[in-house]
């Protein structure tokens, strides 16, 4: 019987998923129908129109970590090394040959590419592989209990697509902002539209919350605008460089031996190398500029008041809590992505299943703990997949593009029939191959 697994977006992820399981497919090999759901189109968020990004600005990571990445599949017993080989015609170079730019690419040192063009790329995968894509936004997810076994349902205005397994991907909704229409106070996608339409902004002061890559392409792209001051708000002691060396990569390449870890060390991992960290490219940047400052502390209030934004930070200092005020002529509010905001789409019936497979309540903690080695919920059935959260229990790799084809090969290897797996069975062991 043929499963449908059901993707909430159609971004890298997703196109990484589809692309292998058709090349199973193609090799005779049973794979699901991959069926994503996107309200505007293959790789939006990549363009201006998604509003996380103007387009213009860098990849952050190498486009050779492309949707084949890092090309060591382990789903087809004796025929894994066929399998990467045709995925290799989905790679980044090969988009480069097909598409006239790989010479010119490689004779100007092997830039990264812009957002737009690796948006274009994504695009050309799908294309390749006849992608199957529901227009539509997701407005409720839900699950049905019928005689086939529990289905997930996603509801869009138009349709209902029903699913076996269901993955979720994205990084929310860039339109939110802690003053939400207060024209002083700049939402992620408000930034980026202005950004785009060449607008260029004009303030004394001005403050960025959040101290991750989303502020940092922000900060990155402020330079340019005519402000006189820049504060970036976030509750790290300072900024810090993410570490871009072989060790610090090889974690998001090839995360054997991750399990092996405390949690206390992959979270000193993690916040190491990829939660709240500058790009080492980026804090190039910001040394040459000395109109950049850092305030540490959390946002906790925010009003207008005598034409200004004053935020209230909240930060511990011996134990206790402090709070001061400052004031901003604009602030951007690039706090960065919500790994929970797929939470309000979930309707009572879902809830109620992984609440259930969870043993309480659900919260960002105990979603990440209870991820597999199938990046989905164990003992949650039917599955859910959450590459994005996966990062302390499977590797730091899995919530961002470091290793796709790795991800592609957890998430197909998966058994979609609708039996959960006890958590307690599977730690420890290697994810299994297809059969």
């Amino acid at each position: 019987m043929s499963r449908t697994l059901a993707v909430v977006g159609a971004g890298t992820k997703a196109v990484a998923v589809a692309a292998k399981a058709a090349e199973l497919r193609d090799m005779g090999v049973e794979a699901p129908d991959v069926v994503a759901v996107e309200k505007t189109g293959v790789a939006a968020n990549w363009q201006a129109d998604g509003g996380w990004t103007d387009g213009q600005h860098r990849l952050g990571t190498s486009p050779e970590k492309d949707v084949g990445f890092p090309y060591r599949s382990n789903l087809v017993p004796r025929r894994n090394a066929e399998l990467d080989e045709r995925m290799t015609r989905h790679s980044w170079q090969q988009y480069l040959i097909s598409t006239g730019q790989f010479a010119e690419w490689v004779d100007r040192g092997r830039p990264a590419p812009t957002h737009r063009r690796w948006s274009q790329y994504l695009r050309w995968v799908a294309g390749n592989i006849d992608m199957s894509v529901v227009t539509g936004e997701v407005q409720s997810i839900s699950v049905d209990t019928g005689a086939d076994g529990h289905r997930w349902q996603l509801h869009t205005a138009d349709q209902t697509v029903e699913a076996d397994g269901l993955m979720i991907t994205g990084p929310g909704q860039p339109e939110r902002s802690i003053l939400p229409g207060n024209p002083r106070v700049l939402s992620i996608a408000q930034f980026w539209h202005r950004a785009a339409q060449h607008e260029l902004i004009s303030a004394e002061r001005v403050a960025v919350i959040g101290g991750g890559e989303t502020a940092a392409s922000m900060l990155n792209e402020l330079f340019r605008h005519r402000v006189s001051t820049i504060t970036v708000i976030s509750p790290q002691v300072t900024l810090f460089t993410r570490g871009e060396g072989y060790f610090e990569n090889a974690l998001f390449s090839d995360p054997t031996g991750w399990t092996s870890l405390t949690m206390a060390e992959r979270r000193d991992a993690l916040m190491r190398t990829d939660r709240g960290v500058f790009s080492a490219r980026v804090q190039d940047a910001l040394l040459a500029d000395d109109r950049i400052r850092h305030l540490r502390g959390r946002v906790a209030h925010a009003v207008a008041r005598d034409g200004r934004i004053r935020l209230t930070l909240s930060t511990i200092k011996g134990g206790e809590s402090l709070e001061t005020v400052h004031g901003f002529d604009l602030v951007i509010d690039g706090s960065g992505a919500d790994a929970l905001w797929f939470v309000p789409l979930l309707a009572q019936d879902a809830l109620d299943v992984l609440e259930l497979g969870l043993g309480g309540p659900l919260t960002g903690e105990s979603l990440q703990e209870a991820i597999g080695d199938d990046l989905a919920l164990t003992d949650v059935s039917p599955k859910l997949f959450l590459p994005g959260l996966a990062g302390l229990t499977q590797g730091p790799g899995f919530p961002n593009l470091s290793c796709l084809g790795l991800l592609s090969d957890r998430i197909l290897g998966a058994d979609l029939s609708g039996a959960p797996h006890s958590s307690t069975s599977r730690r420890g062991h290697e994810h299994q191959p297809i059969r």
